[in-house]
C-alpha cells in the first residue's frame, strides 16, 4: 500500500524570479508567501488572481495550503513562479488534474526574459541619439 504525503513541493520559475512551493494537503485555504499573507504581499488584484487562478481553476482552493518562499525579480513575475509552482504541486498530488491545466496554460512556463544589451546601444535596442552637428 503507497502512503500519500501530506505536503508536495514544486518549483516554479518566471523571468528572474523563483517560487519553492510547498502545497500542504487537508488545509483550509491559506496562503503564505515569504512568512507573510498572500493578500498582503500581492497588493493588485491581478497578482492575486494570477497566483489562485490553478487552485480555482481546480476547485482545490479551500482543500489545500499553499506556503512558499519567492525571491529574484520583481513582484508580477514573483506571482507568476509562484502560479507555475502552484500548479506543479497539484499535478505531482493528482495527475489526473494535468489535463485541466495544461488546457489553461498553467503548465507551461513563460520563457519570456529581458533581452541583452547589445554594444553600441543604449539599451537592448535603443540606439544613441543621431546629431546632424
Amino acid at each position: 500500500m503507497v502512503e500519500k504525503k501530506e505536503s508536495i513541493s514544486a518549483t516554479g520559475r518566471r523571468k528572474e524570479a523563483v517560487a519553492r512551493v510547498r502545497v500542504a494537503l487537508g488545509g483550509e485555504g491559506k496562503i503564505v508567501v515569504n512568512g507573510r499573507e498572500f493578500t498582503d504581499y500581492f497588493t493588485t488584484v491581478d497578482q492575486r488572481m494570477l497566483v489562485k487562478r490553478p487552485l480555482v481553476i481546480t476547485e482545490t482552493d479551500e482543500k489545500i495550503d499553499v506556503f512558499a518562499d519567492v525571491n529574484g525579480g520583481g513582484v508580477s513575475g514573483q506571482a507568476g513562479a509562484l502560479s507555475l509552482g502552484i500548479a506543479r504541486c497539484l499535478v505531482e498530488w493528482n495527475p489526473q488534474l494535468r489535463a485541466t491545466l495544461r488546457r489553461e496554460d498553467l503548465l507551461t512556463r513563460d520563457p519570456r526574459a529581458k533581452e541583452r544589451k547589445k554594444y553600441g546601444r543604449k539599451g537592448a535596442r535603443r540606439r544613441f541619439q543621431w546629431t546632424k552637428r
